[in-house]
C-alpha cells in the first residue's frame, strides 16, 4: 500500500525580482508570507505503521525553514533568483538527501494567489540523474 504524508510550514521573507511586468514594485525590496508543503510517498512500515516519522519530518522542515524565515531571499546561498520555482527546488534539494521518498514540494502565497508545485522524480539507488 502506497501512502503520502505531508507537512506544511510557512516563512516570511523579502526579495527583489527583475521582471518586464510590474517592474517598479518587483525591483524594490518587498516581502511575502510563503506557505509550503512537503510530501513523502512510500510504503507503510509494518513495524512502525508509518511511511516516515512525522517528528523527523518536522525537525528537518524546521532546519530548512530557518534558512528562509525572515531572510532576504536574494542572499540565500544556493537559492538562485528567489522565484516560487526556485524555492520549490531549494526545499527539495535540502530535504531529498534526508528523505529520498520526497515526492512533492509546493510553495504558495495565499494573499495573492500564486503557487508552484514541484513533482519530484523518485530516487533510484545506484542510478544518477
Amino acid at each position: 500500500m502506497m501512502v503520502e504524508v505531508s507537512q506544511q510550514f510557512y516563512f516570511d521573507a523579502a526579495h527583489t525580482l527583475r521582471r518586464d511586468i510590474e517592474v517598479e514594485g518587483s525591483r524594490r525590496i518587498h516581502g511575502h508570507t510563503y506557505q509550503a508543503e512537503v510530501t513523502i510517498r512510500g510504503r507503510v512500515n509494518e513495524q512502525t505503521g508509518m511511511v516516515v516519522d512525522l517528528g523527523d519530518v518536522r525537525r528537518e522542515v524546521e532546519r530548512v525553514r530557518e534558512t528562509l524565515d525572515h531572510r532576504f531571499l536574494d542572499d540565500v546561498p544556493n537559492l538562485g533568483t528567489p522565484t516560487l520555482e526556485n524555492l520549490c527546488a531549494y526545499i527539495r534539494n535540502s530535504l531529498q538527501p534526508v528523505f529520498p521518498d520526497l515526492s512533492e514540494v509546493r510553495v504558495w502565497r495565499a494573499a495573492i494567489g500564486d503557487a508552484c508545485k514541484l513533482t519530484v522524480d523518485p530516487v533510484v539507488p545506484g542510478v544518477q540523474a
